[in-house]
């Protein structure tokens, strides 16, 4: 029995491996991509906004595909597809076939992280269910860690083709396993509500769209994005009223944020989003545009953020049946208070190894809150609405995360731009100390080359004041969870997971 739940597990967490690392190992490819695609850099984001967006719409359809098809045939139809179309991005000659394959590679990869936490919780008995997520979030944590490292290596020694073409072996290996150990469960007849569906789609889409290109497009001085947020806010607020008012069956439940533990954990991993995921994504750019790092070894210095991570998630699921869920997110806010903070007292003139130690506290502090809040959501919720409730879950995740990338990267603009407005007011031709600066490096202040160096100069002290900003916001934000973590209860008995047969 033991030994089925292993080879359950291989199954379903590399299907979720596989999902989540397509998030951020194409990442470092862009450039690369784009001269072969002969697309220009604002477009070839659109390769990271379709898989995105589709992934994000298709997400909530997992409760009622698993309902309809059982959730062993919808695991297989979802990884085939998606090592089908990571093949057929592989084989991309064009940027339209690039986004056209990426949309269907997000389409069937939806569904693979909230099915994998789903079959996890019900293959594993309650006393276990600890050590079953623990091994579940190491996955969904560290594979998006460790994407860019790994995509900057293949692309460097192979071709940035390769990002994904390393789905294949990975797929077709979770695809064998989970046909011959994946328990099935009932099929039942369920009706879909396709109003509310598109109407959820379309919020969802103009939402990610806005997150995804604000940041680049100057946010609503964009009438696309003005139109499109107007647009995901009337489709959002029909949503609502449409799933409460209408006599019909709901595309979820939302009853289920009834379930305290369920609601707070929820906002406990979207205010995750904006400290963690989002200082992830600053500290690849301090690394590489503040510092000069390249981005294989930029990739190298972020790597003990996993490595922490990885470590403290086994020791979590190690002792998760003896210690309470919420000592282990105190001590990882904590933990993550204190590697933020660290941030805050950097100056231009550290270096990559001063970064090793709060990158550690950072992945120290996810590796004990994403394992014990990812129990507690589900601890307290009925067994019959499990894949329902992770299709929610894993959604909240996942737009959790682009706000935050967005939040914090806007953050950091706007507080660059208005240290850059007051820094170069002080700097003209007849400043004293930028005579001085010049001097040694035997350049005027009349010359091309010394404004331009002096232009440089401000620049870089403007994003250390930018980057500064930033820190102290994740770290705020890690503050602001305490309060957030004592709504939390921790039942005496933890909820049965849903049976299935073993056979």
């Amino acid at each position: 029995m033991d030994g089925r739940r292993i080879l359950i597990s291989i199954a379903v967490m590399a299907a979720t491996i596989m999902q989540v690392l397509d998030t951020t190992i194409v990442n470092v490819a862009l450039p690369d991509m784009a001269g072969q695609l002969n697309a220009t850099p604002d477009n070839i984001s659109w390769v990271l906004t379709s898989y995105l967006i589709a992934s994000a719409i298709f997400m909530p359809l997992t409760g009622y595909l698993t309902d309809r098809m059982g959730q062993h045939r919808y695991l297989l139809i979802s990884i085939a597809g998606f090592v089908i179309t990571s093949a057929l991005c592989g084989m991309a000659g064009s940027l339209f076939q690039m986004v056209l394959f990426r949309f269907l590679q997000g389409i069937f990869g939806a569904s693979l992280v909230p099915l994998s936490q789903s079959i996890m919780l019900q293959v594993f008995p309650g006393e276990q269910r600890g050590k079953a997520m623990a091994v579940w979030s190491m996955g969904v944590m560290v594979a998006p860690i460790l994407g860019p490292t790994l995509g900057g290596w293949l692309t460097e020694v192979v071709s940035w083709r390769w990002t994904f073409y390393i789905n294949l072996p990975v797929g077709i290996l979770s695809f064998l396993f989970s046909m011959r150990y994946v328990p099935n469960t009932a099929v039942r007849e369920r009706r879909m509500d396709w109003l509310g569906f598109s109407s959820l789609a379309l919020a969802i889409g103009a939402l990610q769209l806005v997150l995804d290109r604000g940041n680049q497009d100057d946010w609503f001085s964009s009438k696309m994005l003005a139109i499109a947020a107007f647009l995901g806010t009337l489709a959002l607020i029909f949503f609502f009223v449409h799933n409460l008012t209408g006599k019909h069956h709901p595309l979820f439940d939302l009853r289920i944020f009834k379930d305290r533990n369920f609601l707070f954990a929820s906002l406990i991993m979207t205010t995750i989003g904006i400290g963690f995921f989002g200082g992830m994504l600053l500290n690849s750019i301090f690394l590489q545009d503040f510092l000069g790092y390249p981005t294989f070894e930029a990739g190298l210095y972020m790597a003990p953020r996993g490595l922490a991570s990885f470590l403290v998630m086994i020791i979590v699921g190690k002792f998760s049946g003896r210690i309470k869920p919420r000592i282990f997110i105190f001590a990882g806010i904590i933990s993550s208070i204190a590697g933020n903070y660290l941030m805050t007292l950097f100056t231009s003139e550290i270096t990559a190894h001063d970064l090793i130690l709060p990158m550690m506290l950072q992945g120290l502090g996810m590796g004990l809150i994403f394992v014990p809040i990812s129990t507690l959501a589900f601890t307290t919720l009925p067994k019959a609405i499990a894949a329902e409730a992770a299709g929610i879950y894993s959604l909240i995740r996942a737009l959790g995360s682009a706000l935050g990338i967005s939040i914090l990267t806007t953050y950091f603009s706007r507080n660059t731009e208005e240290a850059w407005s007051l820094l170069r007011g002080d700097v003209n031709i007849y400043s004293s100390a930028l005579h001085a600066y010049l001097s040694p490096l035997h350049f005027g202040t009349q010359t091309h080359q010394g404004v331009a160096i002096a232009a440089g100069a401000v620049l870089h002290e403007a994003q250390n004041i930018g980057f500064i900003a930033s820190f102290w916001f994740a770290t705020l934000n890690f503050i602001f969870m305490l309060p957030l973590l004592l709504l939390v209860r921790t039942p005496a008995t933890p909820a049965s997971p849903p049976q299935v047969s073993m056979e």
